[in-house]
């Protein structure tokens, strides 16, 4: 009996070591409302008043598309100038939300087919102009993920009815300027930290100095749905990246970069910024620092241009 008890009381000790080594995470934003399961969407669906919105390109829309969605696919919320998939400007945006049936009160489910980046760059476009985050959720794993739970899909064309969409002032706060991002690459600051979420092999050819490179591919499982927030509260802060510092995030063209956005304001994280100029933007100057080991610019990948 003693010898049990004392069994119980090692077990018990370093069960207790093993807790207090995972430092406690404290995070300055509400975690878990930006991104949810297939099968909470279609639940929401079934029980609430919401618009779906598939952000896939025009064609692949009217090829497979959730019964019921609108299509707002990149094109409709980004311009060509002066650099690809930049933001695009109030009337546009204002345009292609209303026009698909979007208020400013509207409970807006995303999903879209290439990794939750899509999705998330609508989010993120939504969010500048001051939609209400509990109004938007992206549904993780996106097209793919709703097949596996069982939703009606369909084909063709869609009607939605106009309404009006009124955006607020455009919140810079949450968009890096190419003079920042210099700063900081030529007067690193400790609370600000510079994060590439492109490929190995585009990070290999150029890099902005002093980036963390993290691939956005890596906020997913293998099944392509996210990691919870507590897989990334761990994960993010093992590479230097903690929830008291301002992020700074790119990619090519920083529609991948929203992925990662979307994925650290849903674990909390709310100093948060992206590059939109991004890696084609600063590539393109000459006179900004640039780490480059093979003295080669970066090519956009190859999996999604971005």
């Amino acid at each position: 009996m003693k010898k049990t008890a004392k069994l119980l009381f090692v077990l018990l000790a370093f069960a207790i070591i093993l807790t207090g080594c995972e430092a406690d995470i404290s995070v300055p934003g509400e975690v878990g409302q930006d991104i949810i399961t297939a099968d909470e969407a279609l639940k929401m669906i079934e029980e609430e008043e919401v618009v779906i919105v598939d952000t896939q390109k025009s064609g692949e829309f009217e090829d497979h598309h959730l019964e019921g969605a609108v299509n707002i696919a990149r094109n409709d919320i980004t311009t060509f100038g002066p650099y690809p998939n930049m933001l695009a400007d109030t009337s546009k945006v204002e345009s292609s939300l209303g026009d698909n049936g979007i208020s400013n009160q509207s409970k807006v489910l995303i999903y879209d087919n290439n990794n939750n980046m899509d999705a998330a760059r609508l989010w993120w476009t939504m969010l500048v102009y001051g939609h209400e985050t509990n109004n938007m959720k992206v549904i993780s794993g996106g097209l793919n993920a709703l097949e596996d739970a069982g939703a009606d899909f369909t084909s063709g064309e869609y009607e939605a009815e106009a309404v009006e969409y009124t955006a607020a002032e455009k919140n810079e706060d949450l968009i890096a300027t190419k003079e920042e991002v210099l700063a900081q690459a030529n007067n690193p600051s400790d609370g600000v930290v510079i994060l590439d979420v492109r490929t190995t092999d585009e990070v290999s050819q150029g890099i902005i100095p002093g980036a963390i490179h993290i691939n956005y591919v890596d906020n997913n499982k293998d099944n392509g749905e996210f990691y919870p927030p507590s897989y990334i509260q761990r994960y993010y802060p093992d590479n230097d990246i903690t929830p008291d510092k301002k992020v700074i995030m790119y990619c090519q063209t920083s529609i991948r970069a929203a992925q990662s956005f979307i994925v650290l304001h849903n674990a909390g994280y709310r100093d948060l910024k992206l590059y939109d100029g991004a890696w084609i933007e600063w590539s393109s100057d000459s006179s900004v620092p640039k780490a480059m080991p093979t003295g080669a610019p970066a090519e956009p990948s190859a999996q999604d241009g971005s």
